[in-house]
């Protein structure tokens, strides 16, 4: 059986269909990566014969050279995860203080370092203040109502991509740091 084993074999000839960045569940990191489609022979002594169809597209590491299904290319990148942190954590700051009215020099001060911490560096509470302002201003955003259509939309839009890759504490750390802003000039009546 074993002689037979290394006459009779199969054999896949890759063919690339595209290429990009990815993070690599082997690696544990973003990697380059190409998308490969193959085409599986049936060999006898090594020599490729009868054609036995094709494969479905896979997804092969540049760094590792392991092969994996294209669900993989779901998950963001650690840069595009950042990014995507960072927005969240922003369009939070900015709801929570847009629904409180008239910032408090308190919330805009808690609400700069929740931003700052989040990787936004160079945020202040006057840029913070402005753009909550510019969003009070935007009637075309918030029509009267705290927290309006606009900016449920934008919410909506920095939380709902995050959310399926965060682990419950994420999810809660996110929500605590507006409880801390909202908070911030005081309790909530």
């Amino acid at each position: 059986m074993a002689r037979l084993n290394r006459l009779l074999g199969t054999r896949t000839a890759w063919t690339p269909v595209g290429d990009g960045e990815f993070f690599c569940p082997g690696c544990g990191g973003d990697r380059n990566y190409q998308r490969l489609t193959g085409r599986r022979r049936l060999t006898l002594a090594g020599v490729p014969l009868v054609p036995r169809g094709e494969t479905g597209p896979v997804v092969e590491c540049a760094a590792c050279r392991h092969h994996y299904g294209t669900e993989v290319l779901d998950h963001p990148t650690t840069t595009r995860f950042s990014a995507m942190l960072r927005d969240a954590v922003h369009t939070v700051a900015l709801a929570v203080l847009a629904a409180g009215g008239p910032c408090a020099p308190a919330a805009l001060s808690t609400a700069a370092g929740a931003v700052r911490s989040a990787g936004f560096d160079d945020c202040t509470e006057d840029q913070l203040g402005a753009l909550v302002e510019a969003l009070a201003a935007d009637t075309g955003r918030i029509l009267g109502e705290p927290c309006g259509g606009g900016l449920a939309i934008e919410l909506h839009e920095a939380l709902d991509p995050l959310a399926p890759h965060l682990a419950p504490p994420g999810r809660e750390t996110i929500l605590l740091q507006g409880a801390r802003i909202a908070l911030a000039d005081g309790p909530y009546t």
